[in-house]
């Protein structure tokens, strides 16, 4: 298959690229402006100009799909309402380029969307599937918007996925890396009551996931997570227990506000996400690591 990638170089997206590559794809990265033409096959953009460079196109070719993952960070600094707009316009304003560039091609391309479980917003204790009703907080809003722009390719006939992903664990990056450093120097512990939930996938399942998505062209949300969500106490002390560190400490939900910026801790952080994911599994799809155990013995040695 020919599959353009946006948001190559990061966490998920540079696992994809290899994933692609090892099993003989031809990848397509979409690419910073002033990157050097000599980088293999690449798409220059800018999404923040709404410019994509249409020699790289015409010169790429065409494309089986397009795996759209890129987007400002969500937790990497405190919100302010300019970083809102960036994380918003990122991901949205981003998509609604490609969209417009894919309708221009002979033949569009099965678009697959980035988006995240935070659609859901923080549900307690509900279990929660693509059917179920989205959130209202801020996150919940821009993914919503997130995907409604990528929907809009739908009226061409095209398939298009919105894949909602989990929190991805991997010691490569992601909150694991920065996790697994506390928890090292005897630092880890749940955080606030560790009665929220959370739903988790390996890199490595994430990565199949999103090539199953692609290879069966998945219509539709598709949950991107392992098929037991656990609450944070859970993780915490499966963490722990496979670091061989004590994890006594409580992370109080004040401080967590104090550092982070009370709408992030609780919308980010604190949120409690028990989602299934119904789609995958009813496609047919296999976890490798579907159970924490797994994924956490898994993601530390990868």
């Amino acid at each position: 298959m020919r599959v353009g990638v946006t948001g190559a170089s990061g966490f998920i997206g540079t696992a994809l690229v290899r994933a692609l590559r090892e099993r003989g794809d031809h990848v397509i990265r979409f690419v910073r402006p002033d990157t050097r033409l000599d980088a293999g096959d690449v798409v220059r953009w800018d999404p923040a100009a709404h410019v994509v460079d249409d020699d790289d196109l015409r010169r790429v070719g065409p494309m089986d799909a397009l795996v759209h993952l890129a987007g400002a960070g969500i937790a990497d600094r405190r919100w302010s309402t300019a970083r809102k707009e960036e994380i918003r316009r990122s991901r949205v304003e981003s998509t609604s380029l490609l969209v417009e560039v894919l309708r221009e091609m002979d033949t569009t391309p099965h678009l697959a969307c980035g988006s995240a479980i935070g659609i859901y917003g923080s549900r307690g204790d509900e279990r929660l599937d693509e059917a179920s009703s989205l959130g209202e907080d801020f996150l919940a809003r821009v993914c919503a918007e997130w995907e409604s722009a990528a929907g809009a390719l739908r009226d061409t006939g095209t398939v298009v996925t919105s894949m909602r992903t989990g929190i991805v664990m991997s010691a490569r990056g992601g909150a694991l890396k920065r996790q697994v450093a506390l928890f090292k120097w005897g630092l880890g512990g749940r955080l606030s009551t560790g009665r929220q939930w959370l739903s988790p996938i390996s890199l490595r399942d994430q990565v199949r996931a999103m090539l199953w998505v692609v290879d069966r062209r998945l219509d539709g949300p598709v949950n991107l997570t392992a098929p037991e969500p656990v609450t944070n106490a859970q993780f915490t002390t499966a963490l722990a227990h496979e670091l061989h560190r004590p994890a006594f400490l409580r992370v109080p939900s004040f401080a967590l506000a104090a550092v982070l910026g009370p709408e992030l801790a609780q919308t980010a952080v604190l949120a409690s996400q028990r989602v299934i994911p119904t789609a995958l599994l009813e496609s047919g799809f296999a976890f490798e690591q579907a159970d924490l155990t797994s994924i956490v013995a898994w993601a530390l040695s990868h």
